[in-house]
């Protein structure tokens, strides 16, 4: 975040209790100086209510003060203000549950038709871990009679954009006949659709 909640609203309360320069404000609101002199005129927001950006926690009075001092210079915004940054961690990402049973299908599937794929590829296609994938290979899957392979797009446990640039990794080097990315056949969407049959 770069600029105040209510940017709008803000400017006005700074219009209307500073001596900042359009300039300043517009920097600060992210607005266009010549819409801050519009409201400065009573042109532009004319009904709205000022929003006190100190008040909020938004803007300290001692960077107004330094800032009207010093035309040149420009407001920034409290640390407090800016939201801590969310960091993207690296681990298996989520599968909702009702997608989880899919998975080995997804693997049995990708070992058979992309041999080429290494463990760690599959396990980030499909958001698995390579026991499970070690296991499904050697079938010591404690689920291996149901297993099926279906193709992990069909099933939405991967897009095929992120198939195909997997695919496309593990065969740098190789011809451009040998590389092979299969879309899903409509019987494999339509399989992948339909409720698993309860487990006696």
């Amino acid at each position: 975040m770069t600029q105040p909640l209510m940017p709008k609203a803000t400017a006005v309360w700074l219009v209307e209790n500073t001596t900042l320069t359009f300039d300043q404000i517009g920097a600060f609101c992210g607005l266009h100086p010549l819409e801050v002199q519009a409201i400065a005129d009573g042109e532009v927001a004319v009904q709205m209510h000022g929003l006190d950006p100190v008040a909020n926690g938004q803007l300290a009075m001692a960077e107004i003060e330094r800032a009207q001092k010093d035309p040149a210079a420009r407001l920034t915004l409290s640390k407090e203000a800016v939201p801590a940054q969310l960091v993207k961690h690296k681990g298996p990402r989520y599968t909702p549950i009702a997608r989880r049973q899919d998975k080995p299908d997804a693997i049995a599937w990708l070992l058979k038709s992309h041999p080429e794929l290494s463990d760690g590829q599959i396990s980030k296609l499909v958001g698995t871990t390579k026991p499970t994938i070690a296991a499904v290979r050697d079938r010591s899957h404690w689920n291996t009679p149901n297993i099926k392979p279906r193709h992990p797009v069909a099933l939405e446990l991967c897009t095929m954009e992120a198939l195909e640039k997997a695919v496309k990794r593990a065969n740098r080097g190789k011809k451009p006949e040998e590389i092979k990315v299969e879309a899903p056949t409509a019987e494999e969407v339509a399989a992948a659709s339909e409720e698993p049959a309860p487990q006696p």
